[in-house]
């Protein structure tokens, strides 16, 4: 599993040039599921997501967390995240998820963050989506659970 953290100060999705999800301060976040996920890959990751301290506190530093600045998130299905580029120029996507258990994990993850996190919205999972942001920093993390 993949999450591409954007730290932002505003991000929108839009399908159909329809906004179907909007935030204020907080994280965008894009999702890769892939074949071996499990719900106990996505609760480590969440945990880590939500505990990040990438806000800057009254000094400057990055001490805060999203809960400390009330953050929002924008959650977003990305199964491009596993693309495999190794052989020529166009990339192969069979590492990742099978679409219905992607689906399912995604949608795990919406709920287990709407527990810790006042405001989530999300994308539509399949969809051709718009995504806005103005990424503040720019500032983005990497999670990986083949790294963690």
């Amino acid at each position: 599993m993949k999450f591409v953290i954007q730290r932002v100060t505003e991000s929108s999705v839009k399908v159909d040039d329809k906004i179907i999800g909007q935030i204020g301060k907080g994280f965008m976040v894009l999702i890769g599921v892939g074949q071996e996920d499990t719900k106990e890959i996505a609760d480590k990751l969440i945990k880590k997501m939500i505990g990040l301290r990438i806000f800057e506190d009254e000094n400057g530093k990055t001490n805060l967390s999203l809960a400390d600045v009330n953050g929002e998130l924008l959650l977003i299905s990305q199964f491009t995240l596993y693309a495999n580029c190794k052989r020529g120029n166009r990339p192969s996507f069979i590492e990742s998820g099978d679409p219905a258990l992607a689906e399912k994990l995604y949608e795990y993850i919406i709920s287990k963050c709407k527990e810790n996190v006042p405001v989530v919205e999300k994308g539509s999972f399949g969809a051709d989506m718009k995504v806005s942001l103005i990424n503040d920093g720019p500032f983005t993390i990497v999670l990986d659970s083949d790294c963690m």
